[in-house]
């Protein structure tokens, strides 16, 4: 059974940082491209970031880059996100998921099979 357990959330303050990470089990991980997802309250899913299998490519939603970063570690299973100078408007369930694929930017939750229970971030202005 795959399983994506993510950690790292809480309350923080505005311009604080945070790292989220993802666990997984049930699947070879290096397989499979990575991804971020956060869900803001009344509002849809909202793509964040996503890794290649080896980590090499990394995609970012726009307004995020520079301050978020997803990285990985295939020994340790886990796909981790940094995130740094952190806004009110950052405060979401934080989801990562396993892509249907190595490669890709994918940032459709339509190209993931499996995500996790998500993690909260609050953020205090």
């Amino acid at each position: 059974q795959v399983q994506l357990v993510e950690s790292g959330g809480g309350l923080v303050q505005a311009g604080d940082s945070l790292r989220l990470s993802c666990a997984a089990s049930g699947l070879t991980f290096a397989r499979y491209a990575m991804g971020w997802f956060r869900q803001a309250p009344g509002k849809e899913r909202d793509f964040v970031a996503s890794i290649s299998w080896n980590g090499i490519s990394t995609y970012y939603k726009d307004s995020l880059k520079g301050r978020f970063t997803i990285s990985r570690d295939n020994a340790q299973n886990t796909v981790y996100l940094q995130m740094n100078r952190l806004k009110p408007e950052d405060t979401a369930v934080y989801y990562c998921a396993a892509g249907r694929t190595a490669w890709g930017q994918l940032r459709s939750p339509n190209e993931y099979d499996v995500r996790g229970q998500g993690t909260h971030v609050t953020v205090s202005s």
